[in-house]
């Protein structure tokens, strides 16, 4: 009989809804944390005496390069982890170390590239993303500390779907725990104790996440970790083969595309707030993507944590399995974000407040944030239908859909609405439900009559 532990870690036993529960539960609590440590630098730069809200624009002028960069991470890592369970599922352990291995090594050399790369291009890049004369100051503090800590950043990223994939995701959610608090203590210390600002900020939160990469790199590479699962993170795996990186690269590519494709979006949207209304619309849409980002948090979860349960159960053949999890986070999912959509449409000048003290900023900030949250439970159907596709390996249909939402439906709304119909900075608002309602129907849809009814 397997003891405990080995029962933990086989996802083909056991009430499915508790097990993608126990997986999700840990990384919604690990992502809430991760989410803290820009989230945190937000609130307080948000109320820097006098510079607050030229500050937190400034700081949201460098989120299409943050963005990309997590694009990166989740190219190898979301590629990478769903194989890495299907081997586990299939029992082919030697495949499934040589998956992690090559991940790590991608990451490692992709790290180097980027910051040099934005390095290089950082001042013309960001005026061409929306920065004005007097944000840039600000941007420009933020990006290049921030710049230094990319390897850190893109191994916790991309390595830490790993730990939750081999069973582990309370050591997955501890991973960001540390560094979450750590930016925690460190942030009023650098900002106001030494009075380094949007600097301190940034460099808060690059000694937090290395701090956080050696957590997971002790744990993946320890005799611990071996011994309760026969795999860990080993020289001899990371030699780069051909067939490895081809496979992660062609299901990764879902996750980078849905990065890439909000770095467009966020690009498209500075832009035309930029043009149509300044600065301060700018800074407004900063906070609504901080708002976004804690909303989004239990769907991202659950979604992450069914991955691993739908492909390891893929991988052993178990198909009522895989369909007991999809509807678990297609309930679950609905029933959440139709009730957060109701508490912000009610109450969402509470949320702007949390980043700005400003006036102005919570009027503007309070409708626009109506607006955008409109179409927020349709966003849940676009989520556990990627989630779906990406856990049983069915890239093509995951880079699709992302492409669709983002690219085909955003981003011309983003300039049609407030040009063409004359809806101003209420049309770049507007984009976002309109693309959840129809990008997040048809994705779902497609799943559910192509994948769902077919296992």
């Amino acid at each position: 009989m397997k003891d405990e532990n080995d029962t933990r870690r086989d996802f083909s036993v056991g009430k499915v809804s508790q097990i993608i529960t126990a997986q999700a539960v840990p990384l919604t609590i690990a992502q809430l944390v991760q989410l803290m440590y820009n989230i945190v630098d937000r609130i307080y730069i948000g109320h820097l005496p006098d510079i607050g809200s030229m500050a937190l624009t400034g700081v949201g002028i460098t989120f299409p390069i943050t963005t990309l960069i997590l694009a990166f991470a989740n190219l190898f890592g979301t590629g990478g982890a769903p194989l890495f369970s299907i081997q586990r599922g299939a029992k082919n352990e030697e495949r499934a170390r040589e998956i992690m291995g090559n991940v790590f090594t991608l990451i490692l050399c992709t790290s180097v590239v980027v910051m040099v790369f934005c390095y290089a291009v950082s001042t013309p890049m960001l005026y061409l993303f929306g920065a004005s004369d007097d944000t840039i100051i600000y941007a420009e503090s933020y990006l290049r500390i921030y710049l230094c800590g990319v390897i850190f950043s893109m191994i916790v990223t991309g390595m830490n779907g790993f730990i939750s994939a081999l069973g582990f995701p309370r050591i997955a959610m501890w991973t960001t725990v540390i560094g979450a608090v750590l930016n925690l203590i460190l942030d009023p210390i650098f900002i106001f104790g030494l009075s380094l600002g949007v600097s301190g900020a940034a460099l808060a939160t690059v000694i937090s996440q290395c701090v956080s990469a050696i957590w997971v790199l002790h744990f993946l590479t320890s005799k611990k970790t071996r011994i309760s699962t026969n795999i860990s993170l080993k020289m001899r795996y990371m030699k780069l083969k051909f067939r490895t990186v081809t496979s992660v690269l062609s299901l990764g590519v879902s996750g980078f595309m849905q990065q890439a494709t909000n770095c467009l979006v966020q690009i498209v949207c500075n832009v035309t707030l930029q043009n149509y209304g300044g600065d301060l619309y700018v800074g407004v849409m900063t906070i609504i993507n901080s708002v976004r980002e804690i909303a989004s948090l239990p769907v991202t979860g659950i979604s992450s944590g069914g991955q691993p349960v739908l492909g390891y159960n893929y991988g052993a053949g178990k198909n009522d399995r895989v369909r007991q999890g999809i509807r678990f986070m297609a309930v679950v999912g609905v029933a959440y974000t139709a009730l957060l959509w109701l508490v912000i449409e009610l109450f969402p000048a509470v949320f702007i407040r949390i980043f700005s003290n400003d006036a102005e900023s919570i009027e503007i900030g309070a409708r626009a944030l109506r607006i955008y949250f409109m179409g927020f439970v349709f966003m849940s159907l676009q989520f556990v239908g990627q989630s779906t596709f990406v856990g049983l390996g069915k890239s093509k249909r995951a880079v699709f859909f992302s492409i669709l939402r983002k690219v085909v439906i955003v981003v011309p709304l983003t300039v049609f609405l407030p040009m063409v119909m004359g809806l101003g900075t209420d049309g770049v608002f507007l984009a976002e439900p309109i693309s959840n309602l129809v990008g997040g129907l048809a994705c779902f849809l497609t799943m559910y009559f192509t994948l769902y009814r077919k296992l």
